[in-house]
């Protein structure tokens, strides 16, 4: 099976108002997605940004419950975030996994808009489960990647559909979501269940 590794990325993004920004990282962010991607064996999680003050805070953080009392006091928090890095952009991400894996990684985006490229979670399951090619799932923060960083990605998830019209799911969420539906257990397939 590929490995995976997970970005949460913080610029380029829209604003509410489709406006590209860098987004500020967040505390429940770095914990809550850190601990998805360690019960889903992510290799590494980045958080990318490319503001410097934005990384001192990442690495304050980390350094608490690493270094810190936190890590004594949880160590199972302390042993999820150990898989968290700074990253100060997409390609430093798939540069450092190429020289991690000896190979550069696919770059697969999610956003709740479909593009051209759009693919299904069965596919990249797929690629996961049958191909030696590390993937690089990116998250976007705020409301979502813009257009053009969309361009250059291999391939784009198809949106999370709830069962209504609304879709604006937090990135937490979100993220949960599609690594259970990328690297779970295949709980659809069980015959005995009832």
């Amino acid at each position: 099976m590929a490995n995976i590794y997970v970005g949460l990325v913080h610029y380029p993004i829209y604003n509410k108002n489709m406006q590209v920004i860098a987004g500020a990282v967040t505390n429940f962010d770095i914990h809550d997605i850190a601990r998805t991607c360690r019960t889903y064996d992510v290799k590494q999680y980045y958080i990318v940004h490319p503001l410097e003050v934005q990384r001192d805070i990442v690495l304050k953080i980390l350094d608490f419950w690493q270094e810190g009392y936190g890590g004594q006091y949880n160590p199972d928090r302390a042993e999820a975030l150990s898989r968290v890095c700074w990253q100060p952009d997409i390609e430093a991400c798939a540069a450092h996994i190429e020289q991690l894996e000896g190979q550069r990684p696919y770059i697969v985006t999610t956003d709740a808009r479909t593009y051209p490229n759009t693919v299904g979670y069965k596919f990249i399951r797929k690629q996961l489960q049958e191909g030696s090619k590390p993937v690089l799932l990116l998250l976007g923060t705020g409301y979502g990647l813009d257009a053009e960083t969309m361009k250059r990605f291999d391939y784009i998830l198809e949106p999370v559909y709830g069962a209504c019209d609304y879709n604006h799911l937090c990135v937490r969420s979100a993220a949960a979501i599609i690594l259970d539906r990328l690297v779970g257990e295949p709980w659809y397939k069980k015959e005995n269940e009832k």
